[in-house]
């Protein structure tokens, strides 16, 4: 695992910032050095070049979900009450920077940048096994059945979040949902709520 120090952990906040904002086109190495308040040379020192300095950020915000995993994993908690949680996690964290995570999903969409995804993609499998231990538990005490494509579960996650965030006008209608503070707490609440019940109907539904 990738570890990073107070100045590359400052270099990379202040990139992801730049990048919600401005998109990874729209923001320069320079910007972020200004920003940073530090000169270019330390960014190319650290990182390379800003595909580098995206990927390293990449790795950085998946960690950090690695190691909440870790820690949820460890509580007495019931199977149910994990999978609440771990939705509940993983809502909660895209939707405190949207933005980036919609430019992260878009560069690994369309793979328009030379960037290894293979430390990334091993964190993504960790945290992928992390569920599955949480799903063979709830298996182990009966709780869940057998046949669960336990691959699919993030992306019905995150899939419900995104569409519901892409379509805001039509759901702002639907809901009366007025300002971006409307929408934080309907997505808090409500569609949590929602994601945890649709999961957990697939965790105990026979074929």
């Amino acid at each position: 695992m990738t570890e990073f120090n107070d100045k590359q952990n400052e270099i990379l906040l202040v990139a992801e910032k730049l990048f919600s904002e401005h998109g990874f086109d729209g923001t320069s190495v320079r910007d972020i050095a200004k920003e940073a308040n530090i000169n270019i040379a330390m960014i190319s020192y650290y990182f390379g070049s800003k595909e580098k300095l995206l990927e390293a950020l990449i790795i950085n915000r998946i960690s950090d979900l690695r190691l909440e995993m870790e820690n949820l994993f460890k509580e007495n908690l019931t199977p149910f009450e994990k999978i609440d949680r771990l939705i509940e996690l993983y809502i909660r964290r895209i939707n405190k920077n949207c933005r980036m995570y919609q430019i992260i999903h878009f560069e690994i969409a369309t793979k328009k940048r030379d960037i290894n995804y293979q430390s990334f993609n091993e964190v993504k499998k960790y945290n992928l096994q992390a569920l599955m231990k949480i799903i063979e538990e709830g298996q182990e005490k009966g709780l869940f059945v057998k046949n669960i494509d336990v691959a699919l579960i993030p992306p019905t996650i995150m899939g419900t979040y995104f569409h519901f965030q892409m379509n805001k006008p039509f759901y702002g209608e639907i809901f009366n949902l007025k300002t971006e503070e409307d929408f934080d707490t309907y997505i808090l609440t409500h569609l949590i709520k929602h994601i945890q019940k649709t999961i957990k109907a697939l965790l105990v539904y026979e074929n």
